[in-house]
């Protein structure tokens, strides 16, 4: 089910890209927002792999935001910008976010990361860390992102 969502999107965002003007604002509302429950604004970039949990139910996710291959997105999550700042997070490679996770702001997050569930991410996380907290701080490093996916 997850995957549905991800490649509506995508070919809202295709559509998008082409200067089509109105209908991919609505396939991603009709489809992604509403029969979803996910906010995944157009721009957005989802890698290749990118799952969304349950479907993407309560998932928001900023339009200027990029996320590697192979990121799982737990339900309840905001990948998201904070005023007066342009940019916006960066999700690495191999990424687990735990459901309820908030990551805002100029953030990198690594690659072979695993963000904990209602974890605050609000600075860098170095590759192959866990981190949990609000706010998040590394509770693990050198970890094999296989045990966790």
């Amino acid at each position: 089910m997850s995957r549905v969502v991800v490649y509506i999107y995508n070919f809202a965002l295709f559509l998008h890209n082409l200067k089509i003007p109105v209908l991919p604002k609505l396939i991603n509302i009709i489809f992604v927002r509403l029969l979803f429950g996910c906010q995944v604004t157009l721009g957005a970039k989802l890698g290749k792999g990118t799952t969304l949990g349950y479907g993407g139910l309560g998932i928001v996710i900023h339009d200027r935001a990029v996320l590697g291959e192979n990121v799982m997105v737990g339900p309840g999550v905001t990948i998201g910008g904070t005023s007066k700042i342009y940019e916006v997070p960066v999700i690495g490679d191999n990424t687990v976010i735990a459901p309820g996770a908030k990551i805002f702001g100029p953030v990198k997050i690594g690659k072979n990361c695993v963000i904990g569930a209602n974890a605050v991410v609000l600075k860098d996380v170095p590759d192959n860390t866990i981190v949990g907290g609000i706010p998040a701080k590394v509770l693990k490093t050198d970890i094999d992102i296989s045990i966790y996916r």
